[in-house]
């Protein structure tokens, strides 16, 4: 078997089911539409997925850490297929977003001027001469357009705190949907082009979004990386292949369990020599076991700075109904109730003591491991 792996960067979990495409995708799939991101930023989310545990353990925490990746504690996705002889290619937005580690050919498009969808298409013509040739392959491909166009015309335009963003929701809400729409074009080009090749006779296919985008949901967050809320730290994973029975699960699962959820898939053991994985295979939520799982995540509020900080700032750790968050640089603490507050709006904390309490040991314990 052979693997596809798309990220469509920056798409909101809560637009999945009003893409066309995507609505086609999801009742072939094995959906999960509550993961839970490790980063609401790009670069920390991707290593998480890439090597199955958290920025705590595999040393990329922030904008500025992908250097300092533990390259020889964490094996990725890429090294363990190039270890099983896949041709590994991999497209993407610049060299700070994955881990280099077992690509054969890692090359980077210009965000601002290149056609992704005929990129990738000629891609996927690539990766069919591999299989006509009886080569295995891996090939990652990284669809950005919907970041580049928050990043030039908010995060360049906007502070954190512009009114003008900020009082214009219903302008940003149609923004951002204009740019979900084009990423489900894309989509759809994507997929079609991967079927008429037949890719799909013996290829897993993996659609993930790395985290949301705020659309001015709290004031001081014009689009993602500074808080721990939902908005931006929910994303959805599909799995599509013919013999992976379609389902949708709404437990919470994380997105580093989606690692090891590709390696039981392709029938991969995990690696001894390196660290053993923080994820779990999510093929027992496919076969119908019903669980949710505890997450963690963590952000880097760059408060009145034009930058992120060098390290993270902020802390959460989520259930199916309550999350806690810790803001380490004033100490606040904040509580939801998931359930009856999903836009997070009604803190808790200094209601619901025992719940701060069992859950401010579950993220301490987390962070000292």
């Amino acid at each position: 078997m052979n693997l596809i792996f798309i990220t469509i960067d920056g798409a909101r979990v809560d637009r999945f089911h009003t893409g066309l495409n995507f609505s086609k995708l999801i009742p072939k799939s094995a959906f999960f539409s509550k993961v839970v991101a490790y980063a609401p930023f790009t670069i920390a989310a991707m290593h998480a997925i890439f090597c199955g545990s958290y920025g705590t353990k595999n040393g990329v925490n922030s904008y500025w850490s992908s250097p300092k990746f533990k390259k020889n504690k964490f094996k990725t996705l890429a090294k363990y297929l190039q270890d099983e002889n896949f041709v590994t290619h991999a497209d993407t937005i610049n060299t700070l977003v994955l881990p280099k580690t077992g690509f054969d050919d890692l090359i980077v498009h210009d965000e601002l001027t290149d056609d992704l969808t005929q990129r990738h298409i000629e891609l996927l013509n690539q990766v069919d001469k591999y299989k006509k040739a009886g080569k295995k392959f891996f090939l990652y491909l990284h669809y950005s357009n919907i970041h580049t166009e928050i990043m030039q015309n908010v995060l360049k335009k906007y502070n954190n705190f512009s009114s003008e963003y900020f009082s214009n929701k219903e302008k940003n809400i149609q923004f951002y949907n204009k740019l979900f729409f084009d990423s489900d074009v894309y989509l759809g080009k994507i997929l079609q082009h991967y079927q008429n090749l037949n890719l799909d006779e013996d290829t897993l296919l993996v659609v993930i979004s790395d985290h949301g985008i705020s659309t001015g949901e709290k004031f001081g967050e014009r689009g993602y990386g500074v808080f721990c809320y939902d908005y931006t730290l929910l994303s959805g994973a599909m799995f599509c292949h013919k013999n992976i029975k379609p389902i949708q699960i709404k437990n919470q699962v994380r997105s580093i369990d989606i690692l090891p959820t590709i390696l039981e898939l392709l029938s991969i053991n995990q690696d001894p020599a390196y660290e053993k994985i923080q994820g779990k295979s999510l093929v027992p939520l496919m076969n119908g076991k019903i669980e949710s799982r505890i997450a963690f995540s963590q952000s880097g509020n760059p408060l009145s700075s034009s930058k992120p900080p060098k390290e993270p700032n902020v802390s959460a750790v989520r259930t199916d109904e309550w999350k806690f968050i810790l803001n380490h640089y004033d100490d606040t603490e904040e509580l939801y109730n998931l359930k009856t507050d999903p836009k997070e709006n009604n803190n808790l904390v200094t209601k619901e003591n025992k719940i701060v309490q069992d859950l401010r040991k579950i993220l301490k314990n987390h962070l000292e491991l």
